[in-house]
């Protein structure tokens, strides 16, 4: 069955949303120049905030950004449901020292960041994009168009590389950019062009590299999405448009609706912008403070408060089904996914799943349960991590794709929309 107008017009924003945001930064700073155009005021941590009462507001903290909406009517135990999901994706990470090469080809030297698929990332035109700290104190966003590539070796020279491929990650992973000599060329002055800044005042970067294709809708009826960095863009977009869509809406909820886009998901989340960090309890304790909540109060608003953590599962493969619960399969296309785990790798209980079904059937939306195979553990995200953090109820959910960590992932058009139409029920109550 074709895909609705409406899914493809998400899927189609959904490209512009990944190609404006090649890195943390980037997302984070794209999320809050949307929800800006939509009326929100962006604030600035270091300045006094305003009384929060009937108000739009986001904030940015390095790659990860936080938005919310206070209704008018809204009080100091007024609960907040909040859409978590994260803004980094495996890949590779500039390293000190970045320009280098030999044999007459420029090279990159760079870092594995996260667990990517190797192989995946070969052969790809990529570009670099992160934030440069400059001599007179400004941070700038910085992301060129394709520059580099990881060309794989030809299999005249690597004859057995279909009966096993394996990348050294210190000498098979360091893409080139261009021909000469490496004393003589600088990398980071191609970040520093596309700013518009001068290389020589780079005091500091953080850049990765990123696939420089743009995404696609293709496949059969229009049911696939391909695109790099689906984990977990694809969960911030659906946030973003499902926040800007409750906004006008918030004060009938009874609620306060926010999206928490944290970095640092893939290593873990121990950082000041990520979900172990501090950032959402930060927002939250000024948001509170600014509807006169005392510590009583802030107890009593967030054991009424749900938070969906909202990330990419997997879809059973057609070619390795065995790698999978051989009874709960999900598939792309029919719809986004509740993700369980006994061991509590998910956050997701039975009162959770209860919630979960209900937001569904209120947006119209049919879902499906991931839990994996037993004998293949499962990675874990940050419903857990803000559940300890915070104490509020949390669920995880998300959509299902194929080839998760590559440099190129593949979705269905239908969850993607669904699963902002479910995010828009949730901000609704």
């Amino acid at each position: 069955m074709p895909v609705s107008t409406a899914a493809l017009a998400h899927a189609s924003d959904l490209a512009d949303f990944i190609a404006a945001s090649p890195s943390s930064y980037h997302a984070a700073d794209e999320v809050a120049r949307r929800l800006q155009d939509a009326g929100f005021t962006r604030l600035e941590e270091t300045d006094a905030w305003p009384a929060q009462s009937g108000g739009r507001f986001v904030v940015v903290r390095d790659g990860a950004a936080i938005g919310w909406v206070v209704p008018a009517d809204a009080t100091a135990t007024t609960p907040v449901h909040a859409l978590g999901a994260h803004t980094d994706s495996p890949g590779f990470k500039l390293k000190p020292k970045p320009t280098t090469g030999s044999h007459g080809w420029l090279q990159a030297a760079v870092e594995v960041y996260g667990g990517p698929l190797l192989n995946s990332w070969l052969d790809r035109e990529l570009r670099l994009a992160g934030r440069l700290a400059l001599a007179d104190g400004r941070v700038v966003l910085a992301a060129t168009g394709p520059l580099l590539r990881l060309p794989q070796l030809a299999i005249h020279l690597d004859r057995g590389v279909n009966d096993g491929l394996a990348l050294d990650k210190q000498t098979g992973t360091q893409p080139v950019w261009g021909l000469g000599d490496a004393a003589s060329a600088d990398v980071l002055a191609e970040l520093a062009d596309a700013a518009g800044v001068d290389a020589a005042d780079i005091r500091g970067y953080d850049a990765v590299v990123a696939d420089a294709a743009r995404g696609a809708v293709f496949g059969k009826d229009d049911a696939f999405f391909a695109a790099g960095r689906l984990d977990d863009l694809a969960s911030v977009h659906a946030g973003a448009v499902a926040l800007i869509e409750a906004a006008d809406g918030a004060s009938a909820t009874g609620i306060i609706p926010l999206l928490a886009a944290f970095d640092h998901e893939e290593l873990g989340s121990a950082s000041r912008s990520g979900a172990a960090g501090p950032f959402l309890e930060d927002v939250l304790a000024r948001v509170y403070a600014g509807l006169g909540a005392d510590a009583e109060d802030l107890h009593r608003a967030f054991a009424a408060s749900w938070h969906l953590s909202s990330d990419v599962g997997h879809s059973v493969h057609p070619n390795f089904a065995h790698k999978h619960d051989p009874i709960v399969q999900p598939v792309l296309g029919s719809g986004p996914i509740l993700k369980i785990n006994a061991n509590q790798r998910y956050a997701t209980d039975a009162v959770g799943a209860a919630a979960w079904a209900g937001w569904c059937e209120g947006a119209g939306v049919d879902y499906q349960e991931f839990v994996s195979n037993n004998a293949v553990p499962c990675g874990s995200t940050i419903g857990p991590i803000t559940a300890t953090r915070l104490g509020i109820r949390t669920v995880d959910i998300g959509i299902p794709i194929l080839s998760m960590h590559s440099a190129r992932e593949l979705a269905g058009v239908s969850d993607l929309h669904a699963l902002s139409r479910v995010a828009r029920a949730f901000f609704a109550g």
